[in-house]
């Protein structure tokens, strides 16, 4: 499986995880049907933003009103390894609360896709997927 992401939105996240290093970025990401159309950036509320994130709860619910008014539905969530593991950790599977989210980190080779999956093969949680970067031009 594969998640669609607009090249824009990749350096989005990108760039927000440059500029809270050496904390952990965090936000949402926003869209439909396997593709991520947009990412908002969150505060860092964990209690050691250095070694842990967590997306403020007034963004996270905020976004889900929005969704329920007809806005974008949010698809998953992204946040930095400042270390530059390209995998989730043990400390991200124990905060997965939805099935089938996408969740990207973002180091500094890049970002990285995964699915989380009950009973995935990665810590437990997760699987990896594909990222499809988009071109600024695509038309979807």
């Amino acid at each position: 499986m594969g998640f669609r992401i607009f090249s824009a939105t990749a350096e989005q996240i990108a760039v927000h995880a440059a500029g809270e290093h050496p904390g952990e970025a965090c936000g949402l990401l926003l869209g439909t049907d396997g593709r991520v159309d947009r990412a908002v950036a969150a505060r860092n509320v964990a209690a050691d933003p250095l070694q842990a994130f967590e997306i403020d709860p007034a963004l996270l619910l905020r976004c889900h009103r929005e969704a329920r008014g007809g806005g974008p539905a949010i698809v998953g969530c992204y946040h930095s390894h400042p270390s530059g593991r390209p995998t989730p950790s043990a400390a991200d599977a124990a905060r997965v609360a939805e099935w089938g989210w996408l969740w990207l980190i973002a180091t500094g080779a890049g970002l990285h896709g995964f699915m989380t999956v009950p009973d995935g093969p990665i810590a437990g949680r997760f699987a990896a997927v594909d990222l499809i970067i988009l071109p600024p031009d695509a038309d979807e």
